[in-house]
């Protein structure tokens, strides 16, 4: 499930790249370095490249700091862009001269491919993952976003030739909140990897994980970090179980430690105590993370 900035972003990334490649394109990926230990390129799988770009610090940087390290970052993104080989000989080189298309993730992302197709008329297709006027609406004083997000995204919105949209909702935001034109987005939900998730009986799936086979269930899975809004769930749970007094159980999957572990996710605790408030702490389950080859 990530960390706190490391999530289905990251995922999303990484398994686009890696399908990419295996319809016989070749992927680089440029990401901010942020450790000295990092080598600038390294070949992650064939036709596969992680660009580790040397921009600020090269060490842990949150993403609401970062957006003064862009210009920096751009500038190397757009030198490499009209060399893609230099750097790179010896290790599996690319035979093309330049890119044909750049894929920006995020707003910041997109806003170094706007620049690089200004300089060097490259398209760009931006997923935005998350939409800053989205965000502060709903977070208010915790958004610690920087307020110039709003401006870029609404340039980033009209310089893209295409736009993909996570969901309906994604699409409705960018139409009303801004005023993307309808026929530069198209809507490609988020898939899953079929050799990590795959189906299992219910009745064994159930036995796995010690739940009760004809139990009802609610199911709450994600990170657990404030702006997610697990609290939110724990208290529509409660109000659902003392209006209607159903049979049911609230199971709550993620965190950062495959034990319930306070210091590595805080919001452990602060979650525990809504549950002691709406009474229903004996109702809930927390899961936390568990390794890939378990059933969860």
């Amino acid at each position: 499930f990530g960390g706190v900035d490391s999530g289905g972003q990251n995922v999303y990334v990484g398994q686009l790249a890696k399908h990419l490649a295996g319809f016989g394109y070749k992927v680089d990926i440029f990401t901010r370095r942020d450790s000295q230990e990092l080598p600038e390129i390294i070949q992650w799988i064939d036709d596969v490249r992680i660009i580790n770009v040397p921009a600020g610090p090269p060490k842990y940087v949150r993403k609401e700091d970062m957006l003064p390290y862009m210009e920096e970052f751009t500038a190397y993104v757009l030198k490499f862009c009209q060399n893609p080989l230099g750097k790179a000989e010896g290790i599996d080189t690319f035979s093309v001269p330049k890119y044909d298309l750049i894929h920006a993730n995020f707003w910041m992302s997109a806003m170094v491919a706007a620049q690089i197709k200004r300089s060097l008329n490259i398209p760009f297709v931006v997923t935005f993952h998350a939409l800053g006027r989205v965000r502060r609406f709903w977070q208010g004083d915790a958004d610690e976003f920087p307020d110039e997000r709003f401006t870029i995204e609404d340039q980033i919105v009209a310089e893209a030739d295409h736009i993909i949209a996570e969901c309906p909702q994604d699409q409705q935001d960018l139409l009303y909140l801004y005023n993307a034109k309808p026929e530069k987005i198209t809507i490609v939900p988020c898939g899953f990897d079929t050799a990590e998730f795959w189906q299992v009986e219910k009745t064994t799936a159930r036995q796995m994980l010690g739940l009760q086979p004809d139990q009802h269930l609610i199911l709450q899975l994600g990170r657990l970090v404030p702006r997610k809004g697990v609290d939110t769930v724990i208290r529509a749970f409660g109000y659902l179980l003392r209006q209607y007094h159903i049979h049911t159980k609230l199971l709550i999957v993620g965190g950062e430690s495959e034990e319930p572990d306070p210091r590595l996710t805080p919001e452990i605790s602060r979650l525990q105590a809504i549950a002691c408030e709406e009474g229903v702490e004996s109702h809930i389950t927390f899961f936390y993370r568990t390794p890939s080859s378990r059933v969860a």
